[in-house]
């Protein structure tokens, strides 16, 4: 039988349901690696579901990061290969999941909660009657899903599950990892590289199947903290600073048509996450994301002359400015390493995928790890809208994945 004609869509949706049950969710600003304990039980989930399986050199460290290897079947010189996936979810709209499964979904509006309004419309996402006749898992509209990025791990797992029954598919070592944190930008943080054992890697993380992405924003993230002087508004002429009136005068500094709501593709950006504070002090949150690493640099510089205008026109020391990079392009670093790319490629190819290249306006740990020594490229999982209440899946796109992980191993013992 081909891997084409394989049926794993049972054990995925087992798999995918059980996962999305453990709630994961990251919170920004912790300080410390995981950042929630309720990550630990879906690592645990995830450790003791492996050495049920029987993967080798399973571990859990102490900072809640998963590994374990898949050895080779093979008495040929194969590379090693990983997938690597993320197990937290954002933090908004936090809660206990309620999956929604709708089999033959037949294209149009789909009512997640009848009670609450919530509708999936077509209206809002033009694309969605691409999943007519498919059967998709969506929740009840008060939480986001996870399948960012446990739709990942799933596969990954049932990947190697079918790998371990099928002893007759040859394949070289498979390096499993999972990591905490992605969602907060520290999931590659503690990532034990040396010890994960692979010479190449994808991430499973997000997006439609047949997405292959191994171009990344370069990424930075600034704080600006304003002081500010209040006195007495009847008194105020000529004494008062009023800092939240300065917050909202720095957003009128930044170009209006350079935000995420207004670009696209390559296009970079700047976008305030969060303005907060009263007269005495304000202090605004804003990331930097540009895919050219010079037009990226250039966008600090504005950012810091923005603080220094500010400086100047309401006394030294009135804004002050912390700017920190966060991660770069991963094409600096694969450019070298194409042909994992071509093999992503070809794989997709067997399967009749179309390959969907496009740059990620975003990161993934992938980047960081690419800068780390471990080429890393993305793969789609079959799911799309995350970071909302209309987050969807779609349970045959997710085995076509699952699919293309296998046949990538296989066809590493081709090339």
């Amino acid at each position: 039988m081909s891997i084409k004609d394989i049926d794993l869509k049972n054990e995925l949706l087992e798999r995918f349901l059980a996962y999305t049950a453990i709630r994961t969710e990251s919170k920004e600003g912790a300080g410390v690696i995981p950042s929630t304990d309720m990550q630990w039980e879906l690592a645990k989930h995830i450790k003791a579901e492996m050495e049920s399986i029987g993967l080798s050199d399973v571990r859990l460290s102490d900072n809640c990061y998963v590994y374990a290897k898949l050895p080779s079947n093979t008495a040929e010189n194969v590379p090693s290969i990983g997938f690597i996936a993320h197990m937290d979810t954002v933090s908004s709209l936090s809660g206990q999941c309620r999956p929604k499964l709708t089999k033959d979904f037949d294209g149009g509006d789909l009512i997640l909660n009848e009670e609450k309004g919530i509708v999936l419309k077509v209206s809002d996402f033009p694309d969605l009657p691409d999943f007519k006749g498919k059967t998709l898992i969506n929740t009840d509209g008060t939480t986001v899903l996870g399948a960012d990025d446990k739709a990942g791990v799933a596969e990954i797992m049932t990947m190697a599950s079918y790998l371990l029954s099928h002893p007759e598919i040859k394949h070289g070592d498979i390096c499993l990892g999972f990591t905490p944190d992605e969602e907060t930008g520290h999931g590659a943080d503690l990532f034990d590289v040396e010890g994960f054992g692979a010479e190449f890697a994808f991430t499973v993380d997000g997006g439609d199947v047949g997405e292959l992405e191994y171009e990344n924003f370069n990424a930075a993230e600034a704080h600006i903290h304003i002081n500010g002087f209040g006195v007495h508004p009847g008194s105020a002429k000529n004494k008062m600073k009023n800092a939240a009136l300065i917050a909202m005068e720095l957003r009128e500094l930044l170009p209006e048509a350079e935000t995420p709501q207004h670009t696209e593709g390559y296009e970079g950006f700047y976008h305030i996450t969060s303005i907060r504070g009263d007269v005495e002090s304000s202090d605004v949150d804003l990331i930097i994301r540009d895919h050219d690493k010079e037009l990226f640099g250039k966008r600090k510089i504005f950012v810091r002359e923005v603080v220094d205008f500010l400086n100047k026109k309401y006394g030294e020391g009135t804004a002050e400015l912390s700017l920190t990079d966060q991660y770069l392009n991963m094409r600096e670093m694969l450019s070298s390493h194409m042909d994992i790319v071509e093999l992503a490629k070809d794989s997709m190819k067997e399967l009749s995928i179309e390959p969907k290249i496009s740059p990620i306006r975003g990161g993934t740990d992938g980047a960081r790890l690419s800068f780390m020594g471990l080429p890393c490229p993305n793969l789609g999982t079959g799911s799309r809208y995350h970071h909302g209440r209309y987050e969807t899946a779609c349970l045959e796109d997710m085995e076509l994945s699952a699919k293309l992980l296998i046949t990538i191993c296989t066809k590493l013992i081709k090339r």
